[in-house]
């Protein structure tokens, strides 16, 4: 059975980015559904998978994290430049593991599937 994880890096800092709200929607034709929400810890990390086994089906998500208070809380978020980043991926099997990584920083970002 699969699962979908996450974490964040402040690459600008070079340390995980703790405490930050993160929201994960499954989306489809009627609108969007939340199913979990998480805040990072120490390490970045969800503390569990936010979606795993019969729940971690196929379909289109929506990973909302909530960086503006982190940024703020760090010096950073005085232009207000990113607040909440919203990542929309497609799931072909939920049989699969999914590990969607976001790499922040003040002014931009990127993400990407991992392993």
């Amino acid at each position: 059975m699969g699962r979908l994880t996450t974490h964040i890096l402040d690459t600008e800092r070079g340390r995980p980015a703790n405490g930050v709200a993160i929201d994960l929607l499954s989306v489809a034709q009627g609108g969007a559904v939340r199913l979990a929400s998480a805040v990072t810890n120490e390490d970045g990390r969800t503390p569990a998978p936010l979606l795993e086994g019969e729940a971690f089906a196929a379909g289109l998500y929506e990973l909302h994290f909530h960086v503006g208070p982190y940024l703020a809380r760090t010096g950073r978020g005085s232009g207000g430049f990113l607040d909440t980043v919203v990542v929309r991926f497609g799931v072909a099997s939920g049989g699969e593991d999914h590990h969607v990584p976001l790499l922040l920083q003040a002014n931009g970002y990127s993400i990407y599937r991992g392993s």
